[in-house]
């Protein structure tokens, strides 16, 4: 009788999952922003201890529910542009119902409404910086102007490439015709970035508009 001799076994390959290099990059980019924005803070609490009476009636000058208003439309930009997240993990390119049917956006919906809103903050970031130059709150005027013009610009201008990248996703989006691999990537990378423009805004509206009332 012949020997039955067994199948050997082939070992399987395992598996690697490597890490996304482009959202990597994304984050440790962010890292040095977060430097950056600390070393604003830092300017502006120094000027701050150098010169309390300048601030306080550069503080007395601002519109806060204005800025207020202007806050919570970030805000909830952020919640759109998480929205559009969630829309790209489930390869929703574009909208399946009706313009007003919000369940069954896709990413280029919310990406449009967040790029939007974002646009609406610096509309009214521009306004705010008119009303106060006509008030000679100039950026050179005192040591509280410069420290508010300054902070605040290099976020709106921050804001500014958001909106312009927010952009270049949708059009790689409608290039692509479907959602895949780069355009769920680029849409996380995108929200990355946008929540983080947004919490260094929330810190820098309490730091400039609310601290004063508390310290």
């Amino acid at each position: 009788m012949g020997h039955v001799t067994a199948a050997t076994p082939v070992s399987a390959v395992p598996t690697v999952h490597r890490p996304n290099t482009t959202a990597i990059g994304v984050i440790v980019w962010l890292g040095s922003e977060v430097m950056f924005f600390a070393g604003l803070f830092a300017i502006y609490f120094t000027l701050r201890a150098m010169a309390p009476e300048q601030f306080q009636v550069g503080h007395d000058a601002l519109n806060i529910p204005f800025a207020s208003v202007n806050t919570i439309i970030l805000i909830a930009s952020s919640f759109t542009c998480q929205f559009g997240v969630f829309a790209a993990e489930r390869a929703q390119a574009r909208k399946t119902g009706g313009a007003l049917d919000l369940k069954n956006w896709g990413t280029v919906e919310w990406f449009y409404l967040s790029a939007f809103l974002g646009a609406i903050f610096i509309g009214g970031q521009v306004w705010e910086y008119a009303t106060l130059a006509s008030e000679g709150f100039v950026l050179n005027f005192n040591a509280f102007t410069s420290a508010f013009f300054m902070t605040t610009g290099f976020h709106g201008l921050h804001v500014t490439g958001g909106i312009l990248t927010f952009f270049l996703v949708i059009g790689r989006i409608y290039a692509a015709r479907r959602m895949g691999h780069r355009e769920v990537t680029s849409a996380l990378c995108i929200s990355y970035y946008w929540h983080f423009v947004d919490v260094v805004w929330v810190g820098l509206f309490f730091v400039i508009y609310m601290l004063p009332f508390i310290a």
